[in-house]
């Protein structure tokens, strides 16, 4: 995978955890993979598409010569838990929060209704945690009601500091990256500096799988599926052999993921190989099947490979 940009430095070091959570789709991932520069944790317009705590390394150089490493954890989204599932994911949310340097909430800029939002600010108010709003797409909103929405929101959840950005364009992050940054405690880094997320390659590549599975079937698969990682080898070319299994449940949805001759898997596949080809810097085999488990939701086992608690 492509490493961190950093210069030369003599300074000390700085290191923090950030926990960046919010509702599903208020663009949580995307402002992740924007902080660290490049693509560590998947999107989708497809809500609660991230589901386990992943994280995010970014590295930051500050004036006179201080550097940091931001851990920033993307949890999934928070919504009224209904199943198992959704339970976990999210116990997955705020334990991601638990004891972190900075929580940063972000919320999606346009939408006028934000009565979803009460409980997450009633949750964040009495935290200890530097609490952080951060309004998001604010390129596709005028300016005044940004700022009425962050003088209504800043004292419900009782934060430190709000931000304005765009994290699909950019604007604003780097401000938010320079700003989170100095505020880190000094601290021996926990990552390599060449790293940059904790997600392991043979659980990143799942995840990939599973982005496209969403991306080429949009409304047309449910949320109930998920992708479990078989086997991952290098060759002796050095190439990487990866066999994946898409689980769904129920068998009405089997045609739709595989598609007529097997012409839908096949596209699957092939955007999820050459974007990991890309991330992993090597030639990839990836070989898809599919299984139905109607009962995947309620296994354990399966929670475990996904990177998810069980939860009861």
């Amino acid at each position: 995978m492509s490493m961190n940009q950093v210069t030369e430095h003599s300074g000390p070091e700085h290191c923090g955890l950030v926990a960046v959570i919010g509702a599903p789709n208020a663009g949580k991932s995307t402002l992740v993979n924007a902080l660290v520069g490049q693509k560590v944790a998947i999107v989708s317009a497809k809500a609660q598409t991230t589901r386990a705590r992943l994280m995010g390394i970014a590295l930051q150089d500050l004036p006179g010569g201080a550097r940091v490493q931001l851990i920033l954890a993307d949890t999934p989204g928070l919504f009224e838990p209904k199943r198992r599932l959704d339970r976990a994911m999210v116990s997955a949310a705020w334990d991601g929060a638990e004891g972190a340097d900075a929580i940063l909430l972000v919320v999606d800029g346009r939408k006028k209704k934000r009565d979803y939002l009460e409980p997450i600010l009633t949750s964040l108010k009495d935290r200890a945690e530097r609490k952080i709003l951060v309004l998001n797409k604010v390129d596709a909103i005028a300016k005044e009601p940004l700022l009425e929405m962050a003088a209504e929101l800043a004292p419900l959840g009782g934060f430190d500091e709000v931000f304005f950005v765009s994290a699909l364009t950019g604007d604003g992050v780097a401000e938010l990256k320079l700003k989170l940054s100095e505020r880190m405690p000094v601290g021996a880094w926990h990552y390599p500096e060449d790293q940059v997320s904790d997600a392991s390659e043979r659980l990143l590549a799942t995840e990939i799988t599973r982005e496209q599975l969403y991306r080429q079937l949009h409304d047309e698969l449910p949320y109930d599926s998920a992708v479990r990682p078989e086997s991952y080898a290098t060759r002796r070319d050095g190439s990487i052999e990866i066999h994946q299994q898409i689980v769904i449940a129920r068998d009405s949805q089997k045609a739709i993921v595989l598609g007529k001759g097997g012409s839908k898997l096949k596209v699957i596949g092939e955007a999820a190989r050459k974007e990991l080809a890309e991330l992993l810097g090597v030639k990839v085999h990836l070989f898809l099947h599919v299984k139905v488990e109607e009962g995947w939701a309620e296994a354990k086992e399966i929670y475990e490979e996904i990177g998810l608690d069980w939860v009861k």
